[in-house]
Order: C-alpha cells, then structure tokens, then sequence
C-alpha cells in the first residue's frame, strides 16, 4: 500500500523593511520575488531634474560666444585706445575752461541778462583769454628755453664724455678700495645700462610727444562742444534711468564724478605750474646750467605721475654728474627728493581739497598697471580712472545700505545660516 504523500514544505519566507519609495509592504517575500527586486535595485536611473544633453550643450554653445564677443570687444577697445585718449583729455581740457566760462557769465546771470552773454560766445572768449595768455608766455619763454635746448644738444657728447670719466674715477677709487674685479665689472654694466635706459625712456616719450601734436587742435574743438552741450549729455543721461531713487543716485553719482574730475584735473595743472617754477627757481640757486628747461621740463612730466617725476629726476642729476662741479648731482637729488615728499604730502592734499582720496600706495600700483596695459596713456588716466571706480563704489555701498561688499556677503550668508537652522 502506498504511503500518502507528504505535502512539501513551503519556501521559506524572509522578511525584509519596508521600501523607502513610499511603497505598500506586503509582508513577506519569497525568494523569487526578493531576487527578482535586487535585480532591479542594481539598475541605475537618472534623476528627472537633472539637465538633459540639449541644455548642457545649448549652455556650452553660449558660453563659447560669449568668450568669443568679449575678445572681439577686448580688440575694438584697445583698437581704440587713442581715441579714448583724446576724448579723456578734451573732458579734462573742458574741465580747464569751465571756471573761466562761469566766472564770464556770472555778472549776466547776477543782472538777469544771461541771453546777451550765451554760453558758446563766453566759451570762445574763455579760448580767447586762456591762448593768449599761453601765447605771451611762450613767446617770452620760448626764445630762451630753445637757446638751452640747443646748446644742451650741442654739450650731449660731452656730458657724456664727462659722466664716464666720473666713472672712470669711482672705479679708481674701487682699485683703491681693493673691491673685487668681478663687483667693479657688474656696478659699470649697471650703471651703462641704466643710462641706455634712461635715454631710450626719454626719447620715446619725446617721440610719442610729437606724434600727438595734431591733437593741439583737436583737443580744444572737441572740448569746446562738451563745454556747450553739456546739460544736453547730462539730461540724456539721467533719462536712462527711471524716475526715483535710481534717478535720484544716478544724479549724486553725476556730481560726485564732476568734483573728483574736476578736483584731479585743477590739481594737476597748479602742480604742474608749480613744480615747474619751484625747479627753475632751485636749479638756478643750486647753479644747474638749463635751469630754465629743465624747470619746464620737470612741470610737463608732472602730468604723467610716478614717472615722469622719477625721469627729470634722473635726468637732471646727470646733468649735474657732468657738469664742472660733479658735487651738484648731491645737491639736485637732495632737493628734488624733499620736493616730492613736500608736494605729495603736503602741497598736493591741500591742492585737491578732498576731491580725490587715494593712498600713496595705490596710486603708485595703479601708475604701473596702467603703463603695463595702455602705456603712456594708461599711466595719465590711471589716477582718475581709478577715483572714478572709487565714487562708484561709494555710491554702490551707499545704495545698498552697507559697509562693504564683502560685509554685505558675510551678513547674507549668516542669515541664510540661520533660516536654513
């Protein structure tokens, strides 16, 4: 008889958690079924936020024109450089005659009879006034500066004759002193060197001089129509902005950038004409032949800062190195050194009357980087290109209500900190 049949045991069950997706559990799972899920837990999906290929590649192709528009701007911008420049000093040309145009039309204005004296005619007698002036001068000054001019061409050689037996002398004195062959050697080459680097240094800038002589004439005609049309740019400006508070900053933006100008602009031409008659007035006491030339000299380099100072400086104790009494190169130095700390420190603050607030410091960092990217017009617009960022600065913190941008980043990421906790 045959035995019954045993039932077969059920597959074991194996209870696992829950699924974390907000799946129902159903309890138990058999093998299949649990084999069947891993499979699937193997599999990777993408999540439905990220970006597809079509936007990752629309945001490549963007950023490639983008990079691409700003070398093209990048190459219009320096194509245009000079240009630039000669639109900076007609602004700065304007901003000579400005006072004169006004004190002109001041006696119309306090009478109510501003039409008979319109703002075009006292511009052209402004011209007329300032031309003459620089006319006189330069015919009464001009015949003696050109004499030393040309007899300091003529000496040249001999000055040079004269400043290798000085060093001829101090490498006597170096024989004397048992200095090293090798040191000797290495002080002359320096020394020859820093004289082809002066001279290649002054005349470049002679030559880049001449090259910018037509704009004689253009800078005045350009900034005869910024003088006359300068409440038309400044409407049109302020319209850009809507009416209200952008409008109302945009306006003390305005004003702010005309005093920094003006300020700069003021100081630069009283210290020129300061520094040109103070060195005329020490050279000739110190005995220096060319007093007069290098006086002008020294008052024309101080439109470029940092080194047109250093240049005459240079330029002028060489001078005296070969001259009859070499013990005169000491006495220039001397005196142009206590002339600088005097005019930076002292003449030059008073002169701008808090128009521009710049660190020594940075005004020199900002002379050498504007010569390593434009050269000599970017060490003559570095000063007040940067003053200009600085009110623009100002007045960005100003309109935010904050103390600085990186204090305004700090604050903003403590206060999401905070909502996040």
């Amino acid at each position: 008889m045959a035995e019954p049949e045993k039932p077969s045991s059920p597959e074991p069950e194996i209870s696992i958690p829950p699924r974390t997706t907000g799946e129902r559990t159903t309890g138990s799972l058999s093998r299949s079924a649990l084999r069947e899920r891993q499979s699937h837990a193997r599999r990777v999906y993408l999540d439905p936020s990220s970006p597809s290929l079509r936007s990752i590649l629309r945001v490549v192709v963007v950023m490639l024109f983008l990079w691409f528009i700003a070398g093209w701007i990048e190459a219009i911008i320096t194509s245009l450089t000079a240009l630039f420049f000669l639109v900076v000093l007609s602004i700065f040309f304007a901003y000579l005659i400005d006072p004169l145009v006004r004190a002109i039309r001041r006696p119309f204005k306090r009478r109510n009879v501003e039409r008979f004296m319109p703002r075009a005619v006292a511009i052209m007698i402004a011209y007329l006034i300032v031309f003459s002036v620089v006319g006189f001068a330069i015919a009464n000054i001009a015949p003696r500066v050109g004499d030393q001019a040309r007899e300091f061409g003529v000496n040249l050689p001999t000055y040079s004759t004269a400043i290798r037996e000085r060093v001829r002398d101090i490498n006597q004195r170096f024989d004397r002193l048992r200095i090293p062959d090798e040191v000797q050697v290495d002080l002359n080459t320096r020394l020859a060197d820093l004289g082809a680097s002066v001279t290649t240094t002054v005349g470049n800038f002679l030559l880049a001089l001449v090259t910018y002589l037509p704009w004689l004439v253009l800078v005045p005609v350009l900034a005869f129509f910024f003088l006359k049309d300068v409440n038309h740019f400044r409407l049109l400006v302020l319209r850009m902005f809507p009416v209200g508070r952008w409008r109302y900053r945009a306006e003390l933006v305005m004003e702010d950038l005309n005093t920094t100008l003006a300020a700069y602009t003021r100081a630069q031409l009283i210290s020129c004409i300061l520094i040109a008659t103070l060195c005329t007035m020490g050279f000739a006491v110190i005995g220096l032949k060319y007093a007069l030339l290098l006086g002008i000299l020294a008052g024309i380099f101080e439109f470029v800062p940092l080194l047109g100072p250093i240049t005459i400086g240079i330029v002028a104790t060489l001078t005296a190195v070969g001259s009859d009494r070499p013990i005169h190169a000491v006495y220039v130095a001397s005196f142009l050194i206590v002339l600088r700390l005097l005019q930076d420190y002292v003449l030059y603050p008073r002169i701008v009357r808090g128009g521009i607030h710049m660190h020594p410091l940075a005004i020199i960092l900002s002379v050498l980087a504007g010569e390593q990217v434009a050269g000599i017009p970017g060490v003559f617009l570095s000063i007040p290109i940067v003053a200009v960022l600085t009110v623009f600065y100002r007045h960005i913190i100003e309109h935010q209500g904050r103390r600085g941008i990186l204090s305004g980043l700090i604050h903003e990421a403590d206060t999401a900190a905070e909502e996040i906790v």
